[in-house]
C-alpha cells in the first residue's frame, strides 16, 4: 500500500511523496525504501537523519521542516504505529498446511499459501505471495522469488543428470552441488522438473511461464518472460533468451544458446545455437518456418517424384540401347 493509504487509516498528515509504496514495517535503524517505521521520542532524533526508511510515522511536536524524506505526522507516533502494525498484520497472512513438511531452516515470505504434502528442504527461500500446490518438492538451497505459482507435482532441485563412464562400462554419478533459482512472477506447471546445477545455479528468470511436464536440465538458463508449452525438454547448460515462445514437445540439445524473441513451433528440434533474434523455426532439425513449409510440399511429393525419376532413367537407358 502507499503512504497515503496508511495515513488515512491512522488519521495522519503526509509530508513528502504520498504515493510511495510501502511493503512492511521495520525498525528505524534497519528500514529501507519499502519500509515504514516511527519515531516517538525526541532523544532518538538522530535516527531520522540516518534512516533509509521509505516513510517515518512521527509525532507532530518532534517533526521539523529540516527533515528530509516522507513522513506521516500524528499526535502520538507510538500509538499510531501500533495501528500501522495492526494494518500490516491483517494484510500478512501466510497459510501453511500442517501436512506440509518445511525444514526449520527454510524461509517463507508473507502471504504464501503452502498446500498439503509439499516438501520444502533445508535453507530453501520462498518469496512473498507464492502459491505452492500439493505434492510440490523444493529441494535444499533452492530459491523461489515473489508472486510465483508452483503447480502440483513440480520438482525443483532434483539432481542433474550427470554420470561419468568408467572403464568397466558402468557409470559413476557426478555430485550435483548447485541449486535452482526461480525469479519473481514465474509459474511452473504440474509435474515439471527443474534440475539443480552441477555447480552454480539453474536459473529461471522473472516472468517465465512453464507448462506441465517440462524437463529443465542442470545449469540451464531461461530468459525473462519466455513461455514454454508442455513436454518440452531442455538439455544441460543451454541458454534460452528472453521473450521466447516455445511450443510443445520441442527438444533442445545441450550447451547451445537461443537468441531473444525466437518462436519455435511444436515438435521442433533445436540442434545448434540460434544467433539471430526474432526467427520463427520449425522442423527436425529446426529451420526457418517459411522454408520448412515449402519443404513439406516437396516432401509430400517425393513418392511421385521418385516414380518420375525411375521412368526417366528407364527411358534414357532405352535410348542408349537404340
Amino acid at each position: 500500500m502507499n503512504i497515503q493509504d496508511i495515513a488515512t487509516k491512522i488519521n495522519g498528515k503526509v509530508i513528502g511523496d504520498a504515493q510511495h509504496a510501502i511493503k512492511f514495517p521495520a525498525k528505524i535503524e534497519d528500514a529501507q525504501q519499502n519500509n515504514i517505521t516511527f519515531l516517538a521520542n525526541i532523544k532518538y532524533l538522530d535516527f531520522v537523519y540516518l534512516s533509509n526508511a521509505g516513510c517515518i510515522v512521527i509525532s507532530s511536536d518532534v517533526y521539523n521542516e529540516n527533515m528530509k524524506g516522507n513522513f506521516i505526522l500524528v499526535d502520538d507516533a507510538y500509538s499510531a504505529f501500533s495501528k500501522v502494525l495492526s494494518i500490516f498484520n491483517a494484510e500478512v497472512t501466510t497459510e501453511i498446511s500442517d501436512k506440509a513438511f518445511i525444514h526449520p531452516s527454510a524461509k517463507i515470505g508473507i502471504k504464501a499459501h503452502i498446500y498439503p504434502f509439499v516438501y520444502i528442504g533445508e535453507h530453501v527461500t520462498i518469496g512473498d505471495h507464492c502459491i505452492i500446490y500439493p505434492n510440490v518438492t523444493i529441494n535444499a538451497h533452492c530459491v523461489v522469488g515473489n508472486n510465483c505459482i508452483l503447480h502440483s507435482g513440480a520438482v525443483i532441485g532434483s539432481d542433474g543428470f550427470g554420470f561419468a563412464p568408467i572403464p568397466d562400462g558402468s557409470f559413476h554419478k557426478i555430485p550435483q552441488l548447485g541449486n535452482v533459482v526461480i525469479e519473481d512472477n514465474c509459474e511452473i506447471g504440474a509435474n515439471t522438473c527443474i534440475d539443480s546445477a552441477t555447480m552454480g545455479s539453474t536459473i529461471i528468470r522473472k516472468g517465465v511461464k512453464l507448462d506441465n511436464l517440462i524437463q529443465v536440465a542442470h545449469n540451464v538458463e531461461i530468459g525473462e518472460h519466455t513461455v514454454i508449452a508442455a513436454q518440452t525438454g531442455i538439455s544441460g547448460s543451454t541458454k534460452i533468451g528472453h521473450h521466447n515462445m516455445i511450443g510443445g514437445q520441442v527438444g533442445f540439445v545441450g550447451h547451445i544458446s537461443v537468441a531473444p524473441f525466437t518462436k519455435i513451433n511444436a515438435q521442433s528440434a533445436i540442434a545448434q545455437t540460434i544467433k539471430k533474434e526474432g526467427l520463427v523455426l520449425c522442423g527436425t532439425p529446426a529451420f526457418d518456418m517459411k522454408q520448412y513449409f515449402k519443404s513439406t510440399i516437396v516432401f509430400k511429393s517425393l513418392p511421385e517424384m521418385e516414380k518420375r525419376i525411375r521412368d526417366l532413367e528407364s527411358t534414357i537407358n532405352q535410348l542408349k540401347n537404340t
